[in-house]
């Protein structure tokens, strides 16, 4: 009797899932939900116009658990699944889970507790790449404690990539009472996590692994994909962001972050997209701009501006000479 209290007691939380042309894992990812721990849950499955078997497939698990919520929609992609998520969302906590992902059994209860033991806005863990097998179990299970503008500067440390991604987390539902992901982007998360950490008071860090990644061979070595620009675009946002807001001391690694991955995405364009010169120019220009916002700001290595330098005086030559210096480096 004590135990159905105490469950009772618990805030409900709203498990988002996007779901398309994922027949093949849509459930084991929806099982490792089911499963977990923490069972005051509701599970909503997003059907995005999927022209495949899902569609049904969440109509049986809505059948015979009545945690589970479907919506079928048009095809919205990713950002607008997610909207709709958000709206049907009935819970205080809110958490998305990609559906060819899948989750360890204590994910919402781990994530849960550093929130309401710590009194955090949100909570994140860390994720594993896994290919069918069980999360590995990896970490300290410690946890840290950040202030939002200290989560945004982990976007920009070398394990940045858990705390950007959108699925690795416990989000409080009042944070996403006026965010909602930008529709028809890719890399959505680039353009939302740091909007949600401006709001957030504090946050908690779970060493533990507790989400797992899937992928597959063909995954990790797919082509160059042209909306990449989505990203150059986000993480310029981003900056004006970090700008009008006065976070000054997030300026110099968000300028430099946004320069390497800008001039990685152009050499990704002009080996693999023809006709994308427009593309490019607008990277080339973007770096440019960037590299005059940085003096009130502080300095890049000198050998880190010369590099940008050579980039927009002659691609080819920086190119050349940034892999003669990966090669040395590999030798070492």
């Amino acid at each position: 009797m004590s135990e159905n209290r105490e469950e009772n007691e618990k805030s409900l939380i709203s498990v988002i899932i996007p779901v398309y042309r994922v027949e093949q894992y849509l459930r084991r990812c929806v099982d490792s939900v089911l499963a977990q721990i923490y069972s005051r849950i509701q599970v909503i499955l997003v059907d995005d116009g999927s022209p495949d078997d899902c569609p049904a497939i969440c109509d049986a698990y809505a059948a015979k658990d009545d945690r589970v919520q479907v919506i079928h929609q048009e095809n919205a992609g990713l950002s607008g699944a997610r909207n709709a998520g958000i709206e049907a969302a009935e819970g205080q906590y809110l958490a998305f889970v990609d559906s060819d992902d899948y989750l360890a059994p204590e994910f919402l209860e781990c994530l849960y507790r550093a929130c309401v033991d710590t009194g955090s806005d949100l909570s994140v863990c860390r994720w594993e790449y896994v290919k069918g097998e069980p999360v590995p179990e990896r970490g300290s299970g410690s946890v840290s404690l950040y202030s939002g503008r200290e989560m945004l500067a982990n976007l920009y440390r070398p394990d940045g990539a858990y705390f950007v991604v959108a699925w690795n987390k416990l989000y409080r539902r009042e944070l996403f009472e006026q965010i909602r992901y930008p529709l028809g982007r890719i890399h959505e998360d680039e353009a939302t996590t740091y909007r949600i950490y401006d709001l957030v008071k504090q946050a908690a860090f779970v060493d533990s692994s507790l989400y797992g990644y899937f992928v597959t061979p063909s995954s990790i070595t797919r082509g160059f994909n042209p909306k990449r620009m989505d990203w150059v675009r986000a993480n310029a946002e981003r900056l004006d962001f970090f700008e009008e807001k006065g976070y000054r001391e997030l300026m110099l690694p968000g300028l430099q972050a946004f320069a390497d991955g800008s001039i990685d995405i152009y050499f990704g364009l002009r080996d693999f997209l023809p006709g994308s010169e427009e593309q490019q120019e607008e990277i080339r220009f973007l770096v440019r701009q960037g590299l005059r916002r940085v003096r009130p700001y502080g300095r890049f290595p000198l050998r880190t501006e010369i590099g940008y330098r050579l980039f927009l005086a002659c691609p080819g030559i920086y190119r050349r000479l940034l892999n003669r210096v990966k090669s040395e480096n590999g030798k070492q």
